[in-house]
């Protein structure tokens, strides 16, 4: 494996349907280690690909619905009693994540908030179509169509002449022509086969914009039961379907 990679982690949906893990990408460039979105099953598998999860530099959130932020709770209390890390560790996100993360913190383990963390956490909120430097990594954040409580947010992520796109959830928007354009791979939410209302996308409604979305390789994640059993007999023409463990090189 090169030393610039992706590893899906989990690409399931809310419900780990067809037994994937919910969402979580990891991002190595050179020796810097990036999570993107840490759904609530992220840590087991997280820690079957990363044995030494101190390795992890940053965790970028898409938007602060369970499925793909509700697993940081476990690891930061991983970080502070069981890997005792030292390393800095930067969380970026939608507004107000910082206080989703210490809400959910405290609901679940009472006073942990308070203690005196072993070590420097960050956080750092992004603002959509403003680019956010993380050691080699750029990353510009776009405002994608999912319904509240947060922002829900889109990723363009820059390095070493690479770029990785990652849709989050989302609607169809014209917005995804530009996130995916001439990147490399293109991460995109695929939920459904038919469309729906619930604020994410589909297959005929990707399959109608094939030509729009002009990333050199597109897979589709974050797929319920219909849309697996679906993607047996599909012809997917251009697209390609995520795995739970699948590595992408650049």
């Amino acid at each position: 494996m090169t030393d610039t990679y992706l590893r899906i982690i989990g690409c399931g949906d809310a419900f780990c349907t067809g037994g994937r893990h919910q969402t979580c990408f990891q991002l190595g460039v050179r020796e810097q280690s990036m999570l993107i979105d840490f759904g609530a099953s992220a840590l087991a598998p997280l820690r079957q690909a990363v044995p030494d999860l101190n390795q992890i530099d940053q965790i970028l959130i898409s938007h602060l619905h369970g499925d793909h932020f509700g697993g940081l709770p476990f690891f930061l209390l991983d970080a502070q009693f069981a890997s005792r890390r030292q390393r800095p560790l930067t969380i970026a996100g939608p507004p107000g994540i910082r206080d989703r993360i210490t809400e959910t913190i405290e609901l679940l383990f009472p006073n942990l908030i308070d203690i005196d963390w072993r070590f420097p956490l960050t956080f750092v909120e992004f603002q959509p179509g403003i680019i956010q430097k993380f050691e080699n990594v750029k990353v510009k954040p776009y405002k994608v169509d999912h319904p509240k409580p947060s922002p829900a947010l889109a990723f363009r992520l820059e390095f070493s002449g690479k770029v990785f796109a990652f849709s989050g959830d989302t609607s169809w928007t014209d917005t995804l022509i530009d996130l995916a354009h001439n990147a490399d791979l293109f991460i995109c939410e695929c939920h459904s086969y038919e469309p729906n209302n619930f604020g994410h996308l589909d297959w005929k409604t990707l399959d109608k914009h094939q030509n729009d979305l002009k990333a050199k390789r597109i897979l589709l994640t974050h797929m319920s039961q219909p849309m697996l059993d679906r993607a047996q007999t599909l012809d997917p023409g251009r697209f390609e379907f995520a795995a739970d463990n699948l590595i992408v090189t650049f």
